[in-house]
């Protein structure tokens, strides 16, 4: 008898199906170039969302990247526009750059986005995909909570939910209790967190402790491909941004970590699940996640009847193994 293929043989050969929503700025770009590098997913299709820049051009600066790692043949599609409740406010550029990438010209793809809204493309491949399609959402929740108003019956097809966004102990960043994917668009937040299907939520509690040093963003500026060296002067603007926060130039993770844990390169060893319910008023509480995180102390409890895990550590330092990957993208051919 031939002896069984080992383990990482099978996920090469059988990549899993894996939709990504998000508003393209610049850790976005890199959790993109990290899911582009992994043999274990393939991208069968790219939303965008109105977040850190406006929808419309987030779907650029998406094809540009793509087309750069030379994988121009993935689906992108624009989403909402607006949220919700209200219009989009105009982004961060002050965190982002201007275009969304640190302010970067990248060489324009000659591809345009697809026909239709993102909401149309996840709903296509959630059938396309029944029982196996991942969703990995790293911007505002608007587009998933529109999928959802469209058809119901969509939790039933997914595998699974990767959602980067929220803060349990930790303050937000864009108030003081708010993280910018769910504080941009609390109602939509609210309805997928509401719908029944497995959710990763990666809150700025554990991403805030993963982060790329200066001699990181070097390692990427001195790569072989163009992508990794790209992303090093994208994260130029963002190093920037963080300086601040961390008293040298260097960022946090949040895109990549929710990335990471989805592809399973990284392993959640503290994510109990708990209810999570999202602040929709109007006052100063706007926008927060309320995860029951009581009693968590001797290790994690787990609340029977949910499925959304919040991860409050994972089992090893994201950054090095992201730089890793990254720089052995190769060239396109």
């Amino acid at each position: 008898m031939s002896p069984r293929p080992r383990k990482e043989n099978i996920i090469a050969a059988t990549p899993r199906p894996l939709y990504l929503d998000c508003d393209t700025g610049v850790d976005d770009a890199v959790a993109l170039g990290y899911l582009l590098a992994s043999p274990a997913v393939r991208l069968v299709g790219i939303g965008t969302v109105s977040g850190n820049l406006a929808s419309a051009p987030a779907a650029r600066n998406t094809l540009d990247l793509l087309a750069l790692a030379g994988q121009p043949d993935v689906p992108v599609a624009i989403g909402a526009h607006d949220h919700l409740s209200h219009g989009f406010g105009g982004g961060a550029p002050h965190v982002h750059g201007a275009n969304g990438i640190g302010d970067v010209e990248l060489p324009r793809s000659t591809r345009e986005p697809r026909d239709g809204h993102a909401v149309d493309l996840l709903l296509d491949l959630s059938h396309e995909f029944a029982g196996e399609l991942e969703i990995v959402a790293i911007g505002p929740l608007t587009n998933l909570a529109l999928a959802l108003q469209a058809d119901p019956t969509l939790t039933e097809r997914i595998r699974s939910v990767t959602i980067m966004g929220g803060a349990g102990v930790a303050a937000g960043n864009i108030t003081p209790v708010a993280e910018a994917n769910i504080g941009n668009d609390p109602e939509a937040a609210a309805d997928v967190f509401a719908a029944d299907w497995d959710v990763t939520l990666v809150p700025l509690d554990v991403t805030m402790e993963h982060t790329l040093e200066e001699a990181d963003r070097e390692t990427l500026l001195a790569a072989n491909a163009p992508f990794p060296r790209a992303l090093g002067q994208i994260l130029d603007h963002y190093f920037d941004f963080y300086e601040p926060t961390y008293g040298r130039r260097m960022c946090a993770l949040h895109d990549p970590l929710a990335a990471a844990l989805a592809v399973g390169d990284v392993t959640a060893t503290r994510a109990p699940l708990v209810p999570i319910t999202v602040d929709t008023s109007a006052g100063p509480g706007r926008g927060q996640t309320i995860a029951d995180l009581r009693n968590q102390r001797l290790g994690d409890l787990h609340h029977d009847g949910h499925r959304t895990r919040f991860v409050r550590e994972i089992d090893r330092p994201l950054g090095p193994h992201l730089v890793e990957v990254l720089t052995g993208m190769t060239s396109p051919s």
